[in-house]
C-alpha cells in the first residue's frame, strides 16, 4: 500500500548538492558547441573569452543564489525566489515556461544525445535508424532510446532522493575525472600541437559569411574580420551555446527541501559546482586549441569537436572513447534534471497552479506524480524532434529570469529588511548589478542580431499569462462553491 508523506526528508549532504550542480551543468555542450561559437568569432582569443564570461556571469548569479537560497531554504528554488520577490504571476510564468520548454526539452535533448553517441557503438540504436511513422511524425530507434533512459531515470527518482543521489555521485565523479583525463591527455600526448599557429589570431575576431560549396558544407575559406556592433552581435549568438552548456547550475535549489542544513550548503554548493565546471569548460577549449587547428575546430564533422580532438590523442580508438564519456555525462546529466525539475511542479501544485497530485509525496517522500508528468512531458518533446531548436531559442527567456531573479535581492532587501540572511550575496551591490548590465547587453543584442532566438521564447513564456488567469478564475469559482 501507497503511504504519501507531507514533507521531504533532508538527506543530501554538501558533496550531493555539489554534484547535483556540476552534474546538471555538463551534457553534451561541451563536447560540441565550440565549433559554433568558433565560426561566430573565429579566433582563439575571443573562443576562450566567450567561454570566460560565461563562466563569470554563472559565478556572479550562483553567488548571488546564495542569498537567496539562505532566505528560501525550500523546494521550488527559482520559482519560490521569483513569486516572494514579484508576485504569484512572475513565479507561475517561470514555472510554466520550465515545464513547457526549459527543462522538459533540456531532458529530451540530453537523452536524444545519449542515444545520438550510443550509435557509435550500437548504429541500430542511433537517431538515424527509422522504425515506424504515427500521425505524421517519422519515430527513429534514437527517441524511443532517449524515452527509455528518461522513463528508467524517472523510475530510480521516485523510489527516493538515496537511490537518485548515488546515480549522481557515481556518473558525475566518472565524467568529471574523464574530462580532467581527456584536457591533461590533450596536452601531453598529441603529436602535433597546434596552440602556436591558433593564438596567432589572437582577438582579431573573423567570422564565417555562411557560403556554402555545391554539397551544401560551409566552406572555412569564407571568413571576413569583424568589429564594432557585429563584433557584439557576434559574441551575443556565441554565446547562445556556452550559456545553454552553463545552464541547470540553479538546479540544486529545487530541492532546498531535501539538503541537510540548506542555509550553509546550498550557497556553498552553488559556488563550488559552478566554479569547478567554469574550470573545466575554459580548459577544455584551450586543449581544442592545442590538438586541432582553428579551422578544423570550427568546421569539424556534426560539431563533434571533442571526437575530433580524442582521435588526434588516441588515433585508434579516440571517437569510442568521447562516446562512453558523452553517454555517461548525459545520464548524469538527466538524472540530475529529473531529481530537481519535479520539485518545481510539486511547490506550484501546492499553490494551486498545477494539478493538485502533483503536489504530494509517495511513501519515499518525493513527488511521484510530478515526476512521472514531467517524464511525459520531454518524451514528447523527444518524439517531436524539435528539442533542439527551443532550447536555442530559450536561452533569451533562461537569461531574462536569471536577471529578474537577481534583481529580486535589491527587491527583497527593501521589503523584506528583516528577514533572516545567513548568508549575503558576495559583491552586492556591484557584482549583481554586473550580472544584470551583462544579461541586458546579451538580450538587447539577441534582440537586434538575432531575432530568431528571441520571439519563439518570450511567446511561449507570455502564453503563460492567460492559463494563470484562467487556473486563478478557476480556483476562485471552486472555492465560492
Amino acid at each position: 500500500m501507497t503511504e504519501n508523506t507531507t514533507a521531504f526528508k533532508p538527506t543530501l549532504g554538501l558533496f550531493d548538492a555539489t554534484m547535483i550542480v556540476a552534474g546538471s551543468m555538463i551534457g553534451s555542450g561541451i563536447f560540441i558547441v565550440s565549433a559554433d561559437i568558433t565560426r561566430n568569432v573565429g579566433s582563439a582569443g575571443w573562443l576562450i573569452l566567450v567561454w570566460v564570461l560565461t563562466g563569470f556571469m554563472t559565478l556572479i548569479a550562483a553567488l548571488s543564489y546564495g542569498e537567496l537560497s539562505g532566505m528560501f531554504p525550500k523546494a521550488g528554488g527559482q520559482y519560490v525566489y521569483l513569486k516572494e520577490a514579484y508576485n504569484p504571476l512572475i513565479g507561475f510564468l517561470y514555472g510554466w515556461s520550465f515545464f513547457t520548454v526549459i527543462q522538459t526539452a533540456t531532458i529530451a535533448a540530453v537523452g536524444v544525445a545519449f542515444s545520438k553517441f550510443l550509435a557509435y557503438l550500437v548504429p541500430q540504436l542511433g537517431n538515424n535508424y527509422f522504425l515506424f511513422e504515427i500521425l505524421g511524425l517519422k519515430i527513429y530507434a534514437g527517441q524511443l532510446v532517449a524515452i527509455a533512459i528518461i522513463a528508467f531515470l524517472t523510475f530510480i527518482n521516485t523510489q527516493g532522493v538515496k537511490e537518485a543521489k548515488w546515480i549522481q555521485r557515481l556518473f558525475t565523479s566518472a565524467k568529471l575525472f574523464a574530462l580532467f583525463g581527456l584536457i591533461i591527455c590533450g596536452f601531453l600526448l598529441v603529436k602535433e600541437s597546434f596552440w602556436n599557429v591558433n593564438w596567432q589570431t589572437g582577438f582579431n575576431a573573423t567570422q564565417n559569411l555562411g557560403a556554402k560549396d555545391t554539397a551544401g558544407v560551409l566552406q572555412p575559406e569564407q571568413w571576413i574580420g569583424i568589429g564594432g556592433s557585429a563584433l557584439a552581435g557576434a559574441i551575443a549568438a556565441a554565446m547562445v551555446g556556452s550559456i545553454f552548456s552553463s545552464d541547470a547550475w540553479n538546479n540544486v535549489t529545487f530541492i532546498a527541501g531535501e539538503i541537510k542544513n540548506p542555509k550553509r550548503n546550498l550557497g556553498l554548493s552553488l559556488v563550488l559546482g559552478t566554479l569547478i565546471v567554469t574550470v573545466i569548460y575554459v580548459a577544455a577549449n584551450l586543449m581544442y586549441l592545442n590538438v586541432m587547428p582553428l579551422h578544423e575546430l570550427a568546421f569539424v564533422s556534426n560539431d563533434r569537436v571533442a571526437v575530433a580532438a580524442a582521435n588526434k590523442i588516441f588515433p585508434a580508438y579516440g571517437t569510442t572513447l568521447i562516446a562512453v564519456c558523452i553517454m555517461i555525462s548525459t545520464f548524469g546529466c538527466n538524472n540530475g534534471l529529473i531529481l530537481a525539475g519535479a520539485r518545481v511542479y510539486y511547490t506550484m501544485a501546492k499553490d494551486g497552479l498545477f494539478f493538485k497530485k502533483v503536489g504530494e509525496l509517495n511513501r519515499f517522500a518525493v513527488p511521484q506524480v510530478a515526476l512521472w508528468i514531467q517524464c511525459i512531458a520531454a518524451s514528447l518533446w523527444c518524439l517531436s524532434g524539435k528539442y533542439g531548436d527551443l532550447l536555442d531559442m530559450i536561452s533569451f527567456v533562461v537569461v531574462m529570469f536569471y536577471m529578474l531573479t537577481i534583481a529580486g535581492i535589491f527587491i527583497l532587501r527593501r521589503s523584506q529588511p528583516n528577514a533572516d540572511r545567513p548568508y549575503k550575496a558576495f559583491g552586492y551591490p556591484i557584482l549583481p548589478i554586473i550580472y544584470i548590465i551583462m544579461g541586458l547587453a546579451f538580450c538587447i543584442l539577441l534582440v537586434i542580431y538575432k531575432p530568431q532566438f528571441t520571439y519563439p521564447g518570450l511567446i511561449i513564456t507570455l502564453l503563460g499569462i492567460p492559463v494563470y488567469y484562467l487556473i486563478i478564475g478557476k480556483k476562485k469559482t471552486t472555492d465560492e462553491v
